[in-house]
């Protein structure tokens, strides 16, 4: 074996990492809220990478596709245009959580919301995905 195939390697086995499975938790069950109420979806997450946490939600109405609401990050957040005036999500890595507030809920916000750990309607990863559904009367 040739010096560089032994380097490249130790290399590899330097950078290798075993990590358990990472997971997000949502309470089961519906959420029914009245119109104007605030309304708080509670997202538990478990990840050995907390220095690199990345926290997504998605809102998906029926009959459509699910769409990229807000991320939460460690240096940063982002949401999307029409999820700015009501929508809010505190990403606190102590108690490992990222609730989602909606503020003066209305109809059209009955939909299934999905936290996720990594960005799931870009890449297809589901594996860290958990579903609520909220339905405002």
């Amino acid at each position: 074996m040739g010096p560089w195939l032994s380097n490249l390697l130790i290399l590899a086995a330097c950078c290798y990492e075993c990590r358990g499975e990472d997971s997000v938790i949502q309470p089961p069950g519906d959420v029914t809220a009245t119109e104007g109420e605030q309304v708080t979806l509670d997202c538990q997450f478990d990840t050995d990478d907390t220095r690199n946490l990345n926290l997504f939600w998605y809102k998906h109405e029926l009959n459509g596709f699910p769409k990229f609401m807000l991320g939460r990050f460690p240096f940063g957040s982002k949401n999307a245009t029409e999820f700015k005036d009501r929508f809010d999500a505190h990403l606190d890595a102590d108690s490992k959580s990222v609730p989602l507030t909606i503020q003066r809920v209305q109809l059209s916000d009955s939909a299934v919301y999905y936290c996720a750990l990594r960005p799931t309607v870009t890449t297809g990863y589901t594996a860290s995905l958990q579903k609520r559904f909220v339905c405002v009367i």
